[in-house]
């Protein structure tokens, strides 16, 4: 009997952890971006250094992302005629030239985006 109970305490109590959470791990509230927003965030992913990384982009996006209101605070930049938003996985090449680039006078933003959509 003692080990129900324990069971079932554990499992309330996991319950209502999760619940307060706001859902079970992977489930958490998509942002609401606009349709330009959207296409923005998959357009970018382009750019990625690798195929692999191109996939793991748009996968990023979808689990993150929905199409709805416009979203105000979401962080887009438009450097050389590139615009991207949102957090950007730069790979080893592109940190690299991200480095070089600030240490030459470059703002970091400027340089992130530049570094991935070009090199």
């Amino acid at each position: 009997m003692k080990r129900i109970t324990t069971v079932v305490v554990l499992a309330t109590m996991t319950m209502f952890g999760t619940v307060a959470a706001g859902g079970p791990p992977g489930q958490e509230e998509k942002q609401s971006v606009s349709k330009d927003q959207y296409r923005i965030l998959t357009r970018q992913c382009r750019y990625a250094d690798t195929t692999k990384a191109q996939e793991e982009c748009r996968a990023r996006v979808e689990e993150k992302y929905v199409i709805g209101q416009r979203a105000p605070d979401l962080d887009c930049r438009t450097y050389s005629g590139v615009t991207v938003c949102g957090v950007l996985y730069l790979s080893d090449r592109e940190k690299q030239c991200v480095r070089e680039s600030v240490d030459s006078g470059l703002t970091y933003r400027r340089s992130e985006v530049e570094c991935y959509a070009f090199y």
